[in-house]
């Protein structure tokens, strides 16, 4: 009896052990565990009580809360409940290519505040888009394409101001594209979104007039394949940004609006198969478009164009049924690009001549049913001519341009590489590189490729090379990819058949299949130039490495050892029992990486440190009155911040983290030896650290007035006039150029704002904060690939798309700042981002930009009105969508030199002005350490492949 009490407490032990260790915020465990008990298919080790601890496949955690949910591709089968909600730190939420996935969207995703990407492309979801939606206000990407979505869009989309990805395509949508009204949001308000993807619903009525305006930024406007009425807006044109424009396969009628060739980005351009009226439209000064195609439209009836001729970049000129009449130029057919030419069904006339020269790409060019009576023949000229229907045929001639061809998809696939082909057994594919294996497959959609030959094995070489590329770039187990079977389907896409070929063993794992999958959902995979915005639709992998496992082995082996692995499992609690303290003592030394070090001899686990020290927990205990809270001058959710005196007498902040935040040893050891070698005067130093009994500190030098944040707002009482305002400017400028060119490495900081700026009793600017910083190494050529971080409102979009950090991702975050400097707001504000706002109301033509009612009243009143122009324009350039495009910031410095020495004022020499005038003001405001933290490795926005798209 006795011995089964020992047993029955050693039992209890052990389940207690495995309970205390558990690391999972208790409301994301609840919520997992809810949508597993109603999902099939989940990942096989979904289990126990700790998804984060236990390292759940496709779900990733920060800080011990649920931050990604990615599942692509895993057959994955059941609904989304309501128990989502409960994540409430959810940024990312993949379910896509899981037929499985079915039922309604839940109202309870609304009240997902954090979530930044929502991507369920592929499934089998129906019943309408919940308008809860709107809420979800810090929402980047929004994929819900190739669903069963009925109902209309809802108008509260329009509210989700950082939106970049709106793809709604393929489902069965019905009623008017919505738009604002005064009361309710609609899409015209998505001025930051760069995709507009509605293709293949049932939307009817009006492209609103007011969709379109001269704020937008959209590139992709794809509207095919509904029910849309009347007239194209003339609004359109007012979008220059626009790549591709698609509204083809609608009812739109009346004419082509003439300033349709203000859109000189576009590329491809569909009007086909509506009814449209009145004069073709002129495309002239369009001199990047490669496809177009207005074909079966009641167009007036007109002489062969001009642009024909004139539009060098045409690969594609699709014109069946548009009215044309009149003889064909042989000028036409010289671009170098030009691959098809379509104009059947006109009233073309006269003698053809392809021209001596023709494009070396021409493959087709198809006259059929039109009044030609005569051809000049040319040697050297390989294109297939059609026709057929004209008189030149009708009079028996057995020419080849007098028969139409049998036409056929290319039969282009992958070539097999330098190595010998393997017999693969039957569920088994051989690999380019001829292995056998169980490939991922799935349909690669392009929904507007700007060529038409696809017999050229060039172009998809260089897909196949960018596809491999990015597997790399992301360390995704792929040994190569396979393309075959390239064809255009009835929704003018490009379609090809994608199988990805498994590295290091034939079959992939959960964790591989989600990775692909997430790349592929999310847009981090960018295709080469000319294949235009694409989907994918991946099947369901039936090859993981648990279902080809005999199950009846299985049986057998339980069986045999069922019993022994109970009397195991009894014995090993008593043995943990034991060692336990044992154990906890070693690992406790191993994830310390200051155990060996002596700091008398400089040796073991020292971190390498210039100029810094490392404090023991009593100096620092005594030096803060024993953490008293009269020394506390602000806290966040890393802990507490604490004015502390050394024996020196120097005045220093104790920055003190709670059990709950801190770093691993090695983090931490990192983190300070990346501050301790950071020295510039606008620069915080780092004077040392402690990390001893538990604790981790970090010890700074002391900042008086603040940051830069509390006195734009008026909480330290200090007035920043518009000279102060730039020395600050400067001053900020010199410390991230310090970072970014005189560090070795040069350091990235990632997280520049207005809390990170701080302001010395003399006003002079020092960049703070370095949680979120990176390294550029020198094996790393222009950017590091990382996990998206940062703060909402000053990140680097294009950094946020592509995964890729680089010095310009800083200098857009400094652009953000320099707009705070004017307007005294946040960046984000009610909605609405300062960038966009300042840019809606400027105006160059008027004193100060027009700003008056925008800027902040102090700077609004400076007699230099010359250098806050200025100073905007500079804001405007660090702020450019391309990285490339913005200074660096060793030429922001100078910029603002200038600027300064334009408002009369000695870029060279310091504020003079103390701030000992406003040090009764100042008293008892939160202190600069209060707001952010250096131990918080969780970013306030969205992390990603991301990026993007």
């Amino acid at each position: 009896m006795m011995i089964w009490r020992i047993h029955l407490y050693m039992l209890v032990a052990f389940v207690q052990v495995f309970v205390i260790s558990a690391l999972t915020n208790s409301g994301d465990t609840s919520g997992l565990q809810a949508l597993k008990s109603i999902w099939r298919n989940v990942p096989p080790n979904w289990s126990g009580a700790d998804p984060c601890g236990n390292g759940w496949d496709g779900i990733i955690c920060t800080n011990n809360r649920v931050v990604s949910i990615k599942l692509a591709s895993i057959n994955l089968i059941g609904q989304l409940s309501g128990d989502i909600a409960r994540l409430s730190e959810l940024l990312i939420l993949d379910l896509s290519y899981n037929k499985g996935m079915t039922g309604p969207l839940p109202a309870a995703i609304g009240d997902m505040k954090k979530l930044s990407r929502l991507i369920l492309v592929g499934c089998g979801f129906s019943g309408p888009i919940p308008p809860s939606i709107g809420s979800l206000q810090n929402l980047v990407d929004l994929s819900l394409n190739s669903n069963n979505f009925i109902g209309e869009i809802p108008p509260t989309i329009g509210a989700l101001s950082n939106l970049y990805w709106l793809d709604l395509a393929d489902n069965k949508l019905r009623g008017t594209i919505p738009v604002s009204n005064g009361t309710r949001p609609g899409l015209d308000m998505l001025v930051k979104t760069k995709h507009f993807h509605f293709g293949k619903n049932q939307l009817s009525g009006e492209i609103p007039s007011r969709l379109f305006n001269s704020n937008m930024t959209l590139i992709h406007l794809l509207l095919e394949n509904n029910q849309l009425t009347g007239n194209v807006p003339s609004t359109l044109g007012l979008v220059q940004t626009l790549e591709v424009v698609r509204l083809d396969k609608n009812t739109l009628s009346g004419s082509v609006p003439e300033n349709l060739n203000n859109l000189t980005h576009v590329q491809e351009l569909f009007l086909a198969n509506n009814t449209l009226t009145g004069p073709l439209p002129d495309l002239t000064g369009m001199n990047v478009l490669n496809y177009v195609d207005m074909s079966n439209n009641s167009f007036n009836a007109t002489d062969v164009p001009p642009w024909f001729s004139s539009l060098q970049s045409l690969t594609s000129l699709i014109m069946e049924n548009t009215g044309i009449q009149g003889e064909l130029p042989s000028s036409m057919f010289d671009h170098f690009q030009l691959q098809t030419v379509v104009l059947k069904n006109n009233r073309i006339n006269g003698t053809f001549d392809i021209g001596a020269t023709g494009s070396n790409q021409l493959q087709l060019i198809d006259l059929q049913n039109n009044f030609i009576d005569s051809i000049t023949q040319r040697t050297g000229n390989r294109v297939q001519i059609i026709l057929v229907g004209n008189p030149i045929c009708n009079e028996g001639r057995t020419e080849n341009y007098c028969t139409i061809p049998t036409r056929s998809n290319s039969s282009y696939s992958t070539p097999i590489g330098n190595c010998t082909p393997l017999p693969c057994s039957s569920d088994r594919t051989s690999s380019p590189t001829c292995k056998c294996a169980y490939p991922y497959t799935g349909t690669l959609f392009f929904r507007a490729p700007s060529f038409s030959n696809y017999g050229n094995s060039s172009i998809f070489a260089s897909l196949e090379q960018k596809l491999m590329d990015t597997f790399r770039s992301l360390g995704l187990p792929v040994d190569s990819v396979s393309l075959s079977n390239p064809a255009k389907n009835m929704d003018d896409y490009l379609v090809l058949s994608l199988q990805i070929f498994p590295s290091g063993q034939d079959y992939y794992n959960h964790s591989g299949i989600i990775g692909i999958g997430f790349m592929l959902s999310n847009q981090t995979f960018k295709p080469p130039s000319g294949f235009g915005p694409f989907f994918f639709i991946g099947n369901n992998y039936a090859h993981f490495a648990v279902s080809r496992k005999s199950s009846s082995t299985g049986v057998i082996i339980g069986a045999a050892v069922g019993g022994a692995v109970l009397f195991l499992l009894l014995l090993l609690a008593g043995v943990y029992a034991f060692c336990q303290k044992r154990r906890a003592e070693i690992a406790g030394k191993k994830s310390d990486p200051f155990a060996s070090w002596d700091p008398n001899t400089n040796s073991g686990g020292v971190p390498q440190l210039k100029g810094a020290r490392s404090f023991s927990f009593e100096e620092l205990k005594k030096g803060t009155n024993n953490f008293s809270e009269t020394n506390d001058v602000g806290s966040g959710g890393y802990g507490k911040v604490y004015r502390g005196t050394l024996s020196n007498r120097q005045l220093v902040a104790v920055k003190r983290a709670q059990p709950g935040s801190m770093q691993g040893g090695l983090e931490f050891k990192t983190e300070i030896e990346l501050l301790s070698r950071v020295h510039h005067k606008n620069v915080v130093s780092l004077v040392g650290f402690c990390f001893e009994q538990g604790e981790q500190m970090l010890v700074y030098e002391y900042i008086a007035n603040g940051t830069l944040k509390d006195s734009l707002s008026g909480k330290t009482g200090i007035r920043l006039d518009w000279m102060r305002r730039l020395r600050i400017a400067l001053g900020a400028a010199k410390g991230l150029q310090y970072l970014h060119d005189l560090a070795n490495p040069p350091i990235i900081h990632r997280d520049i704002k207005s809390t990170n700026i701080l302001l010395d009793e003399r006003l002079n600017a020092k960049v703070a904060d370095f949680g979120l910083s990176k390294l550029m190494g020198e094996s790393e050529r222009g950017h590091v690939t990382t996990q998206v971080k940062g703060t909402m409102g000053y990140l680097d979009p294009e950094y946020y798309m592509t995964n890729q950090l680089t010095e310009k991702s800083d200098v857009y975050s400094f652009g953000v700042l320099l707009f705070e400097l004017l307007t005294a707001r946040n960046p984000i504000e009610k909605g609405k981002y300062i960038v966009r706002e300042v840019k809606i109301a400027m105006d160059t033509s008027k004193d100060m930009y027009n700003l008056q009612g925008i800027l902040d009243p102090i700077v609004a009143s400076s007699m230099s009105l010359k250098s806050v122009e200025q100073f905007v324009n500079l804001a405007f350039r660090c702020v450019h969508e391309s990285g490339v495009n913005r200074p660096t910031m060793s030429e922001v410095v100078k910029e603002i030199e200038n600027i300064m020495e334009l408002a009369g004022l000695n870029p060279n020499t310091e504020s003079a002005t103390t701030s000992a005038s406003y040090e009764e003001a100042s008293k008892g405001f939160n202190h600069p350490y209060s707001n952010e933290s250096l131990f918080a490795y969780s970013a306030a926005y969205p992390a990603s492949k991301l990026e993007p798209k």
